[in-house]
C-alpha cells in the first residue's frame, strides 16, 4: 500500500489549505489514519488521527481550526486547515495503520510528506 499525500503549498496567515491522503489499494480495515507534522530539527508530531472507532484525536494546537474527514469509498482522508498560523508550517505526513486482508497484519504506512508554508 502506498499513501499519496497532496495539497500542500504556500499560504498567508489566516488562510486555508486542504490536504488529501489516498491509499493506493482497497483496505480491509483501518486502525488509525491521520496526519503528522515535522519541522527541521524536531520530531514528527501528531496533528490529528482517526481511530478505529471513528473518533478523531486532535492536537491541542489545531483544535477548532483543523478538521479531518474521510471518504471510505475512495480510501482517502482529508485535512481541512483553516485560520492557518506561521507555526503550522512544516512537512505534513499522512500516516495509517491498516491491513489489506481480513486476517492480515497491521503494518504502519507513511506517505511522502507535503510541505505547508504559512507566511506571516
Amino acid at each position: 500500500v502506498q499513501l499519496q499525500a497532496s495539497g500542500g503549498g504556500l499560504v498567508q496567515a489566516g488562510g486555508s489549505l486542504r490536504l488529501s491522503c489516498a491509499a493506493s489499494r482497497s483496505i480491509a480495515g483501518i486502525a488509525h489514519m491521520g496526519w503528522y507534522r515535522q519541522t527541521p530539527g524536531k520530531q514528527r508530531d501528531l496533528v490529528v488521527t482517526f481511530t478505529s472507532s471513528g473518533s478523531a484525536n486532535y492536537a491541542d494546537s489545531v483544535q477548532g481550526r483543523f478538521t479531518i474527514s474521510r471518504d471510505n469509498a475512495k480510501n482517502t482522508v482529508y485535512l481541512q486547515m483553516n485560520s492557518l498560523k506561521p507555526e503550522d508550517t512544516g512537512v505534513y505526513y499522512c500516516n495509517a495503520v491498516l491491513r489489506t486482508s481480513v486476517l492480515g497484519p497491521w503494518p504502519t504506512y507513511w506517505g511522502q510528506g507535503t510541505l505547508v508554508t504559512v507566511s506571516s
